[in-house]
């Protein structure tokens, strides 16, 4: 893999889901943190790669997107709790909203997020979809 492209992707942080990890009290947090909110300067953060599996804690069904995002309406966001215990809020693809439900496992999964036209820019971040 050679370019500009290849070398987006090889970035740790562009298509992983990263957090840190105090190495004293063992806590993950998302989003990556300096400063441990437990042990607070004590605490030795490193890098933790998330697995992208978790459940969902709570869910909207939203009916009216911001403008220029293309997604389909209605469409689900939930509070998902990942298996590390940190907890984000993202949108839940591939499942009909009246098929979501608290509690429901859900994995993490890449998607197109936003594009600018006039510079033909995609912007692409995490999306969860079931856990198969």
């Amino acid at each position: 893999m050679t370019g500009i492209a290849a070398t987006w992707r090889r970035m740790k942080h562009r298509y992983n889901l990263f957090g840190t990890k105090c190495e004293n009290c063992k806590g993950v947090y998302f989003p990556p943190r300096i400063i441990c909110p437990n042990c607070r300067r004590k605490g030795k953060m490193t890098d933790e790669k998330l697995s992208g599996k978790g459940k969902i804690i709570t869910f909207s069904i939203v009916h009216a997107p911001p403008e220029g995002y293309s997604l389909e309406i209605p469409y689900v966001l939930a509070i998902i709790e990942l298996a590390e215990g940190s907890r984000l809020t993202a949108q839940v693809v591939d499942v009909k909203p009246d098929k979501v439900s608290i509690g429901m496992p859900v994995e993490m999964a890449f998607r197109k997020l936003l594009e600018q036209n006039a510079y033909d820019l995609i912007h692409y971040g995490y999306k969860f979809r079931p856990a198969k």
